[in-house]
């Protein structure tokens, strides 16, 4: 037994499974236990026993099977579902059924009597759906079977057991068991028919078709072809045929049916197409379009055997596809002259209407089929009149008497009455009731109630044709009771739908009008005195303003007004009466087209008269308010242009454009006036051509892009002119309507509500004209697109696409060419696959909505080239889906199973592509066919792909599908699942169901909402982005007759006035907190999808006033727009609160950036213009976390097609460097560089070249190396506007820093190299230019004072070289980081060089109390050891203001500099006052600086400016500058960059001729002559010579430059060389020979004697000259800092010199070096190795390394020309910067002081600036801090390591470099620190010092600090 006690121990599930057969029962006993116990039907225990129940009752020991079976048995009663107690839906019969017919034939009798058995109790639930699957068993079986079924009682049965997800419904069957209501409606809703179709197997038949069948059908003989015929009939017969292409079987059985002699076999196709057609179901509804025509045609033949065939045909075709589908070729056909046609395709209309519901059968639909038929019910022959009756009989049974009656409203009682006749006999299929009986009650109780359970899209019908007022308003009529015979005469006139009447005669006319006129008045009607005939006009009007509208006789008057002298009179007063009276009458009384026309020739003719044009134009509006504006319009521009009065011609267009703004574009006929319109721009006369134009622009309104294809043919200049009017009109929407076109009074309001309704939905592109191309597309142009040779085929490909771009509009037939071009889609050249999907899309703009008859034959297959491997192939077929879908809405192609055929396919690249765009098109629908459910199984097959890519597009696809098929239908559908795969797939349905999306809700019904059918089948359009539709006025109507709707908007304006936005302390910190802790999600996507909607929905909720965030998630895009422009009034007032949730704001403006709205889109980059204006004046600066979740969709649209959305994006991204640094925008751009779209790269690269130039190359990152190398790739781009954007941006960095930029751009093919060396030749030559193109940018923002950003735009570097003029105005630096300078003061100067757009404009500048702020601040004297690293916040408030000043210095706009330059001036006369300028020396010349180039460069090139004006703004700056070098202690601290900007600012100004010309402008020049020498007199001496040499080099490589430049460079260094002998102890000598030595190389020796002057040459060697004259031989120890020395030209030259100077003065070592010199003579060079050898020795040692030094510094003391290479050569680096540094040491400790560096002219400054000694340290130490967070190297000027010292070689660095970061002002100070270190430090690693100049003159600096002390005293 010690087995037992180890299965004891087992699981249930293991037991049942164990080899023992007592382990196996004491499972089973277990196993029935757990099942009786688990309630839950869906716990995860039942999966477990899934596989193991078979097992049970299969098992092989009989005790253990017993137990077995009982557990199964509760196994299914409790987990699972059988038996026929559930009803057919429960258990799924297809299966059953596919098994049934074999058990009729098994052996085994009590096989046999169960499938019997099990055959009735199926035919109980299905009925006769079970017959086709039984047809093939025994005879005599099919006879028990029939015997058995015959008993069955006729009740349908009842659904006894339930699944537990069904108690709902078995409470509700109880419950009316208890009532007795065992036959209720509802439970037997619950039983629907089973479709035989579906149980039946698929057959495939193509492969079975005789191999000969297409020679056959073609044979001469027509015994063979019909062969071919009886093999094809017979595979149709096939009840359900698989799915496959049949498009060349059907084209071959269309040509037979079409051209066939042969009626028999034409019967015999026609049977073949109607096999087909009934086993393919909606599959066959790809090829119902090419079939139909062809037998509608066919009809012609009288045999009734052909005529039963094809009727056959033409009815299973119907059932593949829909009555939309097919009313074009319908319509085609009416009109046909063959009575027989016509007949037959109105039975076809009758026998069609039976399948349709109201639903199916819309009004749009419904509408052009009843006008055709009431022709045919007038024709001559009367089986055409008898099938039309029937037609129009069954569309009343099936839509109701009132939706029909409108459109029946010509025909007489006697038709009437016929139609409903025929109306009452139609008995539709399946018992089903029409919603309109024949009794013309409008409909029984029985239909209301079907109504009423309708699903909400067939409600719509009964709420909008509200029941009919028409015996309502014929009462009114009757109310008149016959006072005037004009009444009678023309009351059946009026009601007639024309609005025309009778003529009356003169004398009729007289006597109606004598009725209601004054007998006087009558009378001098006709008089010859004027006075007499303005009296008359005077009474009557009296008479027409007090005349009540029935009695008015509008034509009898009319016709009085036109009594001679009519419309020729000549006084103006009596025409302008006569004019205002015809308005009246059309205004007052019941005006009929008959009595327009009397008058409307007069208007006309005076329409363009300066006196009378007004009251001429009123009239013409009174005539289209009561005729309708279209007639009225049609008339008046046809008459306008058969006369020859150009005035009148304009005036006329004029009237009409604006007729079109007041009354809408509903039902305007486009064709006439597009002929009219093109007459007219044809004119010579150009008010004519300007008021077509006008014109144009306004019908450009309603019908958008469309309108420009009548006018591609005119002449260039008059098509620019006319887009010029389009672009003006680009964003706009139409205006609603104002006025409205009157009925006649006895007409009846419900109709005009439907007229109304029919106008507003009628789409822009059905009023196009369009050509049928069918004739084009010939036989030969099909087969060549088929042709073998894919030369051929492109040719038949061109053809084609010439013949539709010629056509412009085509209508829907197109013959052939949809199965033709399938057949190019799957083409094996992939070339031609694209240019098929090219020529789709060409097809989709010029068919328009007609498309959607051919998305089944061609649209399908676009999507099957989704799946193509290459990717441009598939983006192109998805460009051309969505083109499509624009053109056809989403419901054709939701239809039937092709979709899910497509994703049945596992192509990963088609899934992926169709489920995205799935997950795009479903959430902007309302409503979606039924068959989407088909592709269920499919997207839960896609969401266990291998592929990741697809199943994450399933995934996101999956709350799309549930928002429309609902979570239970979709959580049912994984019941056919594995256990595993449901498992998974149900837990995703749950993720789904949370972030589901809401269904769209139905847009406002304008004209009191449309017809259901209407609706639903516009429902699936409204995925068309920009489909225009052109509205009526009926809402704007009704809202004036003060309804309720008007009501409830007061009330929603009420709620709507508290404030917008709540502020909510932290709450954004907390968003940004739990973004963070990835709480929610990031925003980060390609395309926004749900989550992300519903995320910010819930984030909005807490902050947004509640109705605003309904508009803003309103499906309505006109809302958004409202919603918008709240905010945009707000913005102002709730400015904090704005603030608060800007980040919220912001992410919902991404979103708007997916829509594809013009308008939301204009509106939104208006919004924020505006914002990003607010946030800069409040001072804000963009967080992280709101620019990474709004930059990046920002730039998307950068590249939009529309001129106008780039301009503002561009100035939207000018306005964000306000905000957010431009160094982190930079990043952003760098990305938006790759995109696909060329406009967005292209777009991308101009901006960042205008970052560069706004701010040099700090802005560049991570590194500006890496980011060039990125930006010169797209030099070599496939786009032209790429290439040069790319080149123009590496001018910008070429500009800023010079040949360094072909290091950073890397290796470069050589062509791409040669188009940058060329365009920067270019840019070379341009750049002295000054632009003048800034008149219209500047007229424009003064146009708009309020905005100064929204029209600020910057060109393209090619039309403008000079691109800093119009870089950014930015008042705010690019980083962040600077610790003493408070933000809103943060600021790079540079950008705001050649400013010349005046959007810095500040009206009213701060004026700042400079005096409190400059009192002296008393500080203690700090401790060397206890400076506070923050010592200088201190400082913040002083400094801070005088940035800003420093900043309005280089404003663009010239006052507010000079403002800026006076206050600087006030501070510098001051000494006590001017030190506080300390620290903000090279800021405030830079700024300087900027405004002599912008002056320069802009202002002098602008003949708008006022010339004093500049003189005034160049003598401040002289001034201030004179003030600033008087004072030597601030001008020393002038860094060398800036130094070398300013001389090149003063010298081009002094060679400026403009100045000279100019009154006082050789007063400036000499004023300028006198700040140079000053300046060279007090800057740093070190500094100034270092800047000049630059300054000279550079002019000598640029030869575009003045000849003069240099030589005044050259006058300036003369005169340096002049100060020598007084500063040479106060310069740095390394520095400045280190500069010459990189000028000689630039220049050698050589290169400098062929320049054409010898100047430069004489300067330099009398520069070195002079420098070995004042220090000797010493000089050759200064030359530390050059690479290389020995390969130095340089040091050749200086040891030259030494050698040759025979009196080396100017040193006090004179005659001790003379001795040492003799003496070394004298010594033996052994003797001389002995000693150095020993000194080295020690100097190796630890222990004597000091003294070694000591004694090597002594001995070079003595020796100063002794050669230590020798001893050198052989040792480490290190070591010789080793021995160097020691000597160095030694020669500070020995003269008692350290060599001062006075590179950056801090000294001064160092020691004024209250003993604060370490600032300059504490700033480096920040500065390395800061480098290391942006991820910058920390070597650029940095002191160097030990083993670079020997070696080490600063760059040369301009202002541009160093101050375009916000630690400007630290550089000197850091500069200083590198070279002072040592004065703070005793260790021998920060020794090292790179100046070897003299002991600096104490004393002199003692002076400076007393003097200093004192002034802050």
């Amino acid at each position: 037994m010690g087995d037992d006690s180890e299965w004891m121990k087992l699981p249930i599930d293991q037991k049942c499974e164990h080899k023992v057969w007592k382990a196996r029962l004491n499972g089973y006993e277990e196993a029935l236990k757990l099942f009786q116990r688990i309630e839950d039907e869906k716990s995860q225990e039942w999966g477990k026993y899934l596989g193991l129940i078979k097992k049970f009752v299969t098992d092989s020991n009989a005790v253990a099977q017993l137990k077995g079976l009982e557990a199964a048995l509760a196994f299914i009663e409790n987990a699972h579902v059988a038996g026929n107690e559930f009803g057919s839906k429960i258990v799924t019969l297809k299966p059953v059924v596919k098994v049934l017919p074999k058990q009729f034939e098994s052996r085994e009798k009590a096989v046999r009597e169960e499938a019997k058995l099990l055959a009735v109790e199926i035919y109980r639930w299905i009925r006769d759906a079970l017959r086709p699957s039984l047809q093939n068993i025994n005879s005599v079986q099919l006879k028990e079977l029939e015997e058995e079924w015959v008993k069955l009682p006729s009740s349908p049965p009842k659904q006894t057991r339930f699944l537990r997800s069904q108690q709902d419904l078995r409470a509700k069957f109880e419950q009316q068991q208890a009532q007795g209501a065992a036959e209720s409606d509802d439970v037997a809703e619950t039983v629907a028919a089973v479709d035989p179709y579906e149980l039946l197997e698929a057959v495939e038949i193509l492969s079975k078709m005789p191999k000969d069948f297409y020679e056959k059908i073609e044979a001469k003989k027509w015994q063979e072809r019909k062969e071919a015929l009886e093999a094809v009939e017979a595979l149709a017969k096939n009840p359900k045929l698989e799915n496959g292409d049949y498009g060349d079987l059907v084209r071959a059985l269309k040509k037979v049916v079409g051209k066939d002699a042969n009626v028999m076999l034409v019967s015999m196709a026609a049977k073949c197409l109607a096999g087909l057609a009934a086993g393919l179901r909606k599959k066959f509804g790809t090829y119902s379009g090419q079939v139909v025509p062809t037998i509608l045609e066919k009809f012609k033949e009288k045999k009734p055997q052909v005529v039963q065939a094809l009727q056959e045909a033409i009815d299973a075709i119907f059932l593949t596809t829909t009555l939309q589908n097919l009313s074009e070729d319908i319509l085609g056909v009416m009109d046909n002259k063959n009575p027989s046609i016509k007949q037959q395709a109105s039975l076809f209309l009758a026998r069609s209407f039976r399948h349709c519901t109201q639903a199916t059968l819309p009004k749009s639909i419904l509408k052009p089929l009843c006008a055709a038929l009431i022709k045919q019910v007038n024709d001559s022959a009367p089986e055409v009149r008898d099938a039309a009756f029937e037609a129009l009989g069954t569309a009343m049974k099936v839509v109701g008497e009132k939706a029909v009656n409108p459109f029946l409203a010509d025909l007489d009682k006697l038709k009437l009455d016929k139609i409903k006749e025929c109306a009452d006999k139609v008995e539709l299929p399946g018992g089903k009731k029409g919603a309109g009986g024949g009794s013309g009650g409008g409909g029984s109780v029985a239909d209301k109630k079907s109504a009423a359970k309708a699903p909400p899209p067939a409600e719509a019908p009964l709420k909008s044709s509200a029941p009919s007022k028409k015996t309502q308003s014929a009462g009114t009529s009757k109310v008149c009771t016959e006072p005037f015979t004009y009444m009678k005469l023309n009351k059946k006139a009026a009601e007639s739908k024309e609005g025309t009447e009778n003529e009356l005669s003169a004398e009729m006319c007289e006597e109606l009008a004598a009725n209601v006129l004054p007998a006087s008045c009558l009378q001098q009607l006709d008089s010859a005195n004027w006075k007499e005939r303005l009296a008359s006009m005077e009474e009557f009007q009296r008479a027409v303003e007090t005349m009540d509208k029935g009695e008015m006789p509008c034509q009898a008057l009319v016709r009085m007004l036109a009594k001679k002298p009519g419309w020729k009179e000549t006084n103006f007063q009596v025409m302008q009466m006569k004019l205002r009276i015809v308005a009246l009458i059309a205004q007052r009384g019941t005006f009929s087209k008959t009595s327009a026309n009397v008058v409307l020739d007069g208007l006309v003719d005076k329409v363009g008269d300066i006196k009378c044009g007004g009251n001429a134009k009123e009239g013409l509006t009174a005539i289209g308010e009561a005729c309708s504006l279209p007639w009225t319009a049609e008339q008046v521009v046809s008459m306008a242009f058969a006369q020859k009065n150009p005035k009148n011609q304009a005036e006329t267009l004029n009237w009409l454009a604006n007729a079109m703004k007041e009354f809408g574009f509903a039902g305007v006929n486009v064709k006439g006036f597009i002929n009219n319109v093109k007459t007219a721009l044809g004119a010579t006369n150009p008010a004519v051509r300007t008021a077509a134009i006008t014109l144009l622009g306004v019908m450009y309104l309603y019908m958008g892009a469309p309108l420009r294809m009548f006018f591609e043919d005119e002449k260039p200049a008059l098509l620019a002119q006319i887009d010029a009017e389009f672009e003006k009109m680009q964003g706009q929407s139409p205006p609603p309507p104002v006025r409205f076109t009157k009925k006649a009074a006895s007409e009846e309001e419900g109709d005009e509500e439907e007229q109304e309704e029919d106008a507003g939905g009628q789409d822009i592109m059905d009023l196009l004209p369009r050509t049928d191309i069918s004739d084009k597309i010939t036989s030969d142009l099909v087969s060549k697109i088929g042709d073998k040779n894919w030369k051929i085929r492109k040719e038949g490909l061109d053809e084609t696409a010439a013949i539709i771009s010629e056509a412009k509009f085509i209508t829907a037939n197109i013959g052939e060419l949809p199965l033709t071009l399938k057949g190019r889609l799957s083409d094996s050249n992939k070339i031609l696959v694209q240019q098929t999907l090219t020529i789709l899309q060409q097809l989709a703009a010029a068919m328009g909505p007609g498309l959607k008859q051919h998305v089944k034959p061609l649209g399908i297959p676009i999507i099957t080239v989704l799946g193509d491997s290459k990717s441009n192939v598939r983006m192109a077929a998805m460009t051309t889906l969505q083109a499509w879908v624009e053109q056809t809405g989403m419901k054709e192609w939701l239809e039937g199973e092709d979709l899910a055929e497509e994703l049945k396919k596992e192509n990963p690249f088609l899934r992926q592509e169709v489920l995205g765009w799935l997950a795009e098109k479903l959430p902007t629908l309302r409503t979606v066919p039924g068959d989407l459910m088909l592709c269920v199984p499919q997207l839960y097959a896609c969401l266990e792909d291998r592929n990741g890519d697809v199943r994450k597009k399933a995934q996101d696809a999956l709350p799309t599908f549930m928002m429309h098929l609902g979570y239970d239908k979709m959580a049912k559908a994984t019941g056919k699942l594995k256990p595993a795969s449901k498992d998974q797939v149900v837990a995703l349905l749950e993720k789904a169901r949370a972030i589901m999306p809401a269904k769209p809700a139905a847009p406002a019904k304008t004209g009191g909402g449309k017809g259901s059918a209407e609706q639903t089948s516009e429902d699936l359009n409204d995925s068309k982005p920009e489909v225009k539709k052109v509205r009526g006025g009926v809402a704007a109507k009704k809202g004036a007759a003060g309804k309720k709707p008007p009501a409830k908007g007061i009330r929603d304006e009420e709620d709507k006035s508290g404030p917008i936005f709540t502020l909510i302390p932290n709450a954004k910190e907390q968003r940004i907190k739990e973004e963070k802790q990835l709480k929610i999600l990031k925003w980060n996507f390609i395309t926004p999808r749900d989550e992300y909607v519903e995320q910010l929905k819930t984030q909005m909720s807490t902050c947004f006033a509640k109705w605003l965030q309904d508009e803003l998630f309103h499906f309505d895009f006109q809302r958004h727009v409202k919603a918008i422009g709240v905010m945009i009034e707000r913005l102002e007032s709730e400015s904090e609160a704005t603030i608060g949730c800007l980040d919220l704001i912001l992410k919902w403006f991404t979103l708007r950036f997916f829509d594809t709205n013009t308008t939301v889109l204009m509106k939104v980059l208006e919004y924020l213009k505006l914002l990003f204006a607010m946030l800069n004046r409040e001072n804000y600066h963009l967080t992280e976390y709101e620019a990474t979740s709004f930059v990046p969709y920002l730039i998307l649209k950068v590249g939009e097609s529309k001129d106008v959305v780039r301009k503002d994006v561009r100035a939207i991204l000018t306005m964000l460097c306000k905000v957010y640094p431009a160094s982190k925008v930079f990043p952003f751009l760098m990305d938006g560089t790759k995109s696909k779209n060329s406009k967005q790269r292209a777009e991308c690269l101009e901006e960042l070249g205008c970052l560069i130039e706004g701010y040099g190359m700090n802005v560049c990152q991570p590194t500006p190396a890496k980011s060039l190398k990125e930006i010169a790739v797209h030099i070599g781009d496939r786009d032209t506007s790429v290439r040069n954007a790319a080149l123009n941006t590496v001018v910008a960095v070429y500009n800023v820093c010079g040949d360094q930029v072909y290091k950073l751009i890397g290796n470069l093919s050589e062509k791409d190299m040669s188009m940058l060396e060329e365009r920067i030749k270019r840019s070379a030559k341009k750049t002295p230019a000054a632009p003048a193109k800034q008149s219209t940018t500047e007229r424009s923002q003064r146009e708009h004072p309020t905005n100064p950003n929204a029209t600020f735009l910057r060109k393209p570097a090619q039309e403008d070289p000079n691109k800093l003029n119009q870089a950014r105005q930015n008042t705010q630096h690019s980083e962040s980081s600077h610790p003493s300078i408070p933000k809103e003061f943060q600021l790079d100067l540079d950008m705001i060089e050649m400013d010349q757009s005046r959007v810095c404009e500040l009206p009213d500048l701060v004026q700042h109390k400079l005096d409190e702020l400059l009192e002296p601040i008393m500080i203690p004297e700090p401790k060397m050891h206890s400076v506070s690293p923050h010592f200088d916040d201190l400082h913040n408030s002083t400094a801070s203001t005088i940035n800003f000043v420093i900043s309005q210095v280089a404003s663009g706009d010239i006052n507010t500099s000079i403002q800026a330059l006076a206050q600087i001036d006030e501070v510098l006369r001051q000494e006590d006052k001017a030190e506080v300028m300390s620290g903000h020396i090279d800021q405030f010349l830079i700024a300087t600086f900027m405004q002599l180039r912008l002056i320069y460069s802009t202002h002098m090139a602008d003949d708008r400016l006022d010339k004093k004006d500049i003189i005034k703004l160049y003598s401040c700056i002289i001034g201030n500058m004179l003030s600033l070098f008087a004072m030597e202690s601030l001008a020393r601290e002038a860094s060398m960059g800036v130094l070398k900007d300013l001389m090149h600012g003063l010298i081009t100004l002094m060679l400026d001729s403009r100045v000279e010309d100019i009154e006082d402008g050789q007063q400036v020049i000499r004023s300028v002559n006198l700040l140079v020498i000053r300046v060279l007199e007090k800057s740093d001496q070190t500094n100034m010579i270092i800047a000049l040499l630059v300054l000279l080099q550079d002019s000598l490589v640029a030869t575009a430059g003045p000849p003069m430049f240099s030589e005044l460079i050259m006058k300036c260094l003369w005169r340096m060389i002049r100060f020598l002998p007084d500063t040479i102890n106060n310069i740095n000598l390394d520095r400045i020979l280190l500069e010459v030595h990189n000028f000689m190389k630039v220049f050698p020796k050589e290169k400098l004697k062929q320049l054409k002057s010898d100047v430069p040459h004489r300067t330099l060697k009398t520069l070195l000259h002079t420098l070995c004259k004042l220090t000797g031989a010493k000089i050759l120890d200064h030359l530390s800092m050059i690479d290389n020395r020995n390969e130095s030209e340089l040091e050749a030259h200086l040891r030259r010199v030494v050698k040759h100077s025979g009196n080396l003065s100017g040193l006090k070592s004179d005659r001790g070096n003379e001795k040492s010199g003799l003496r070394m003579d004298r010594m033996s060079k052994a003797k001389v190795s002995d000693i150095l050898s020993e000194i080295f020795k020690k100097i190796g040692s630890k222990e004597n390394t000091k003294e070694g030094l000591t004694e090597l510094y002594e001995y070079k003391q003595k020796y100063s020309d002794a050669d230590l290479e020798p001893f050198l050569k052989n040792t480490s680096q290190f070591f010789q910067s080793y021995v160097e540094r020691g000597l160095r040491m030694i020669e500070s400790e020995r003269e008692g002081k350290t060599r001062i560096q006075t590179s950056a002219g801090t000294t001064d400054s160092f020691l004024s600036s209250n003993n604060e000694e370490l600032k300059p340290a504490v700033y480096y130490e920040r500065l390395k801090i800061l480098r290391q967070r942006q991820g910058l190297e920390n070597t650029s000027r940095q002191r160097p390591a030990i083993s670079s010292l020997l070696s080490s070689k600063p760059s040369v660095a301009s202002s541009t470099d160093m101050l375009h970061s916000k630690l400007s002002q630290l550089k000197e100070s850091r500069e200083m620190y590198q070279q002072e270190h040592n004065a703070h430090s005793h260790s021998p690693t920060h020794t090292h010092t790179r100046s070897a100049s003299p002991a600096a003159n104490l004393d002199d600096l003692k002076k400076r600090l007393e003097r200093i002390k004192s002034n802050r005293q």
